[in-house]
């Protein structure tokens, strides 16, 4: 099947919706300037070292047993955003035009933050994030920005239930143009898709927003198209990323371009990848975690089963969630997440650390 032709809770603290509002600034509607600052918290040099380096627990996401990774601050320089679309719980998605420094790439990405991020609680946390790829051809729009789909409404209902962390969530386009699928690569001759979306859109990322420095603080997720690209940037770059939710994926690359460079292609195959990354040894520092999703509505399920036998092995580490009725859409792959996905994957993620208050002074 040509698939890709085809188009313990996590600590949150009930927020008042009038303080989310309020520090996501000068912005209404649709096309209006968006801002994602915050204030920084008021916590002493102890405290905050204390935070990014005390034991982890299991409702953080640091089951590991790992040291907390250091927040990183924006660096800058600071992208524009204007409104996308506004959600029920007061949070907007943004969109902005990004040139990539290092791909030489100029295309949009869409980016929502969770009211989490906006607590001042956790000003001095930095966030997991999610980069969120479609399917299809992917450009000029990224359907996971969707209101019908409302990925990011399920991550705050699954962050209040303790499913999910509260991702920050990254919608880059997928491809330059809608005539070819690059399979998230730097096929020669072509724009460099694969730098885009590993190099240029992190450190977008890190320019903009409170992040870990660390790779248990970054995730892909995708369908379709858009899955094969997270689950071949994870096992490329598993010293970057964690983790990947890879929905109906191919798991060798097919886009035509390759056509002419075979062992560019073979560089990019995740079966050639995930044989490299499983006999590394099994150790923290390279565990990676792939959960696949496939409804028994679409054909590929043999195609994941073998590559899940065929290389779970030392630190690559596998999770199929089979879709009973699934088909090859976002909305079957969105419930498979809530069935288990996102609770799997979010338990081998960094998820932000709340602030203690100061003890009271006694007398």
């Amino acid at each position: 099947m040509k698939r890709r032709r085809r188009p313990a809770r996590i600590l949150a603290a009930a927020l008042a919706l009038g303080t989310t509002l309020g520090l996501v600034t000068g912005c209404s509607d649709e096309g209006d300037p968006l801002s994602f600052d915050t204030p920084r918290g008021e916590r002493s040099g102890q405290q905050q070292a204390a935070q990014q380096h005390g034991p982890g627990g299991a409702g953080t996401g640091q089951g590991t047993g790992a040291t907390v990774p250091r927040t990183v601050f924006p660096t800058g320089p600071k992208s524009s955003f204007t409104v996308h679309r506004a959600l029920e719980d007061g949070t907007r998605i943004g969109v902005t035009e990004l040139h990539g420094e290092k791909s030489g790439f100029t295309g949009r990405v869409w980016v929502w933050a969770p009211k989490q991020y906006f607590d001042p609680a956790y000003a001095d946390s930095g966030f997991p994030v999610l980069i969120t790829l479609p399917g299809g051809k992917g450009f000029p729009t990224n359907y996971w920005t969707g209101k019908g789909i409302d990925l990011q409404g399920n991550i705050s209902r699954w962050a209040e239930e303790g499913k999910s962390q509260p991702f920050i969530v990254v919608m880059p386009v997928l491809n330059p143009s809608a005539e070819f699928y690059h399979d998230g690569s730097d096929i020669p001759g072509q724009p460099k898709m694969g730098t885009w979306l590993t190099e240029d859109v992190p450190d977008f990322v890190r320019a903009n927003f409170r992040t870990f420095d660390s790779r248990d603080g970054w995730a892909f997720m995708g369908s379709s198209s858009g899955g094969f690209a997270g689950l071949k940037s994870v096992l490329q770059k598993p010293d970057k990323f964690k983790a990947v939710i890879a929905s109906g994926p191919d798991t060798v690359p097919d886009s035509p371009l390759w056509k002419g460079h075979e062992a560019e292609r073979q560089a990019n195959n995740p079966e050639k990848l995930a044989a490299a990354l499983g006999r590394k040894p099994d150790r923290p520092e390279n565990r990676t975690y792939v959960a696949f999703q496939i409804g028994t509505k679409e054909s590929g399920m043999a195609r994941i089963k073998a590559f899940m036998r065929r290389y779970t092995k030392g630190p690559l580490k596998t999770r199929l969630q089979v879709i009973q009725d699934g088909e090859h859409n976002a909305r079957s792959y969105m419930r498979g997440m809530d069935d288990g996905t996102i609770a799997w994957i979010s338990r081998q993620i960094q998820g932000p650390i709340r602030s203690e208050p100061e003890a009271a002074a006694e007398g």
